[in-house]
């Protein structure tokens, strides 16, 4: 009103949610440019209600971009239909029948799906109609050959399944190859509560052990050599193998164990972080406006925030002024490249 300008929350609404199409197909781009030439991808997920109801937004990114998508689930179908990057087929390669046979589905639903010529599936209906005439009903097979299906989808279209993927250890993230969180592992010692002396200094002991050998990873990272692996992964055994008094401690040191692979994946791939926390460092502001505004109520001005979100972030990581990016173009000056093109170029640097 300081300016005379009188203007409707609608007209706000639509300034805002519309005709950014030419931005939606950017942020599409950054992903496929960013998937391209990554070595790790760092994933997260938050709670992002839409129209009154609870959704989730996933996070994808690494050093040189971040990429949002906010969705009504947060499972292994979801985030593998995402990392198709725009694609919507479901493909049956030799990896889907991989992964098929690593989660045990069974030989006869393999057998039907293998020896029917059809392997490609332009759409989820068509691939649903198709498993529904194999006589494929049970949900859990259901499921874990519609993620084979899109394994093959997500590979065909190109991801390099040598990229890494680093997160906090939920579930859904666990596919192709994966690395842990060292701080989110450490977190599940630090949250122990001991009822006495002992186990107090059990659980100082353990988390000590635990930022010691992270530290020698981070020098490893510096300079890895043969020597230093070994003594690495020795001292990481023994802390696995200790037994203490406390049962809890004890748990969580069996989980260590079982998750060594995955912890320990920086010592084949040192480029990687040790820590998930670019990822939640990119999804905070996300997780404040939501705090602020409650929720979405369009689809297409979740669609918005998301989009923007996704090439605000990457602007900053390219240091490309986000101001200076919108005016560019709004104005159709051209004048700063694609961020996709710009994702690319810092990727050789």
């Amino acid at each position: 009103m300081e300016w005379n300008i009188d203007i409707s929350a609608g007209q706000l609404n639509r300034i805002l949610t519309e005709g950014n199409e030419k931005f939606h197909e950017e942020k599409s781009e950054v992903l496929k440019a960013g998937l391209s030439v990554a070595n790790y991808i760092q994933v997260d997920d938050t709670g992002a209600r839409h129209k009154g109801i609870n959704g989730y937004c996933t996070f994808v990114g690494n050093a040189l971009f971040s990429w949002f998508a906010s969705t009504g689930s947060k499972s292994r179908i979801n985030f593998l239909e995402l990392l198709r990057a725009g694609e919507n087929d479901y493909k049956l390669t030799d990896e889907s029948f991989e992964y098929m046979a690593r989660y045990r589905v069974a030989p006869w639903i393999r057998e039907k799906l293998l020896i029917r010529t059809e392997k490609i599936f332009s759409d989820k209906s068509s691939w649903d109609k198709h498993i529904s005439d194999l006589g494929i009903l049970n949900k859990h097979y259901r499921r874990l050959v519609t993620e084979a299906a899109l394994i093959g989808s997500v590979l065909e279209h190109g991801f390099d399944k040598s990229t890494v993927i680093l997160s906090d250890d939920a579930g859904q993230f666990n596919i192709f190859l994966h690395a842990l969180c060292w701080i989110h592992a450490e977190r599940a010692v630090k949250s122990l509560i001991a009822i006495n002396e002992q186990q107090q200094k059990e659980i100082d002991w353990a988390r000590n052990e635990i930022w010691e050998i992270y530290d020698s990873l981070l020098t490893y990272k510096t300079g890895p050599n043969e020597r230093a692996k070994i003594e690495i992964t020795g001292r990481f055994d023994k802390f696995c193998d200790t037994k203490t008094s406390f049962h809890r401690l004890n748990i969580r040191l069996k989980k260590f164990c079982s998750n060594k692979e995955e912890l320990l994946l920086v010592l084949e791939r040192p480029e990687i972080p040790l820590h998930n926390n670019q990822s939640e460092s990119d999804i905070r502001e996300y997780v404040k406006r939501r705090k602020i505004s409650g929720s979405t109520r369009s689809d297409d001005g979740r669609k918005c925030r998301d989009t923007f979100a996704s090439l605000k972030k990457t602007a900053m990581k390219l240091k490309v002024g986000f101001w200076n990016y919108l005016i560019d173009r709004i104005n159709n000056i051209g004048a700063i490249l694609p961020l996709s093109q710009l994702v690319l170029d810092a990727s050789k640097k």
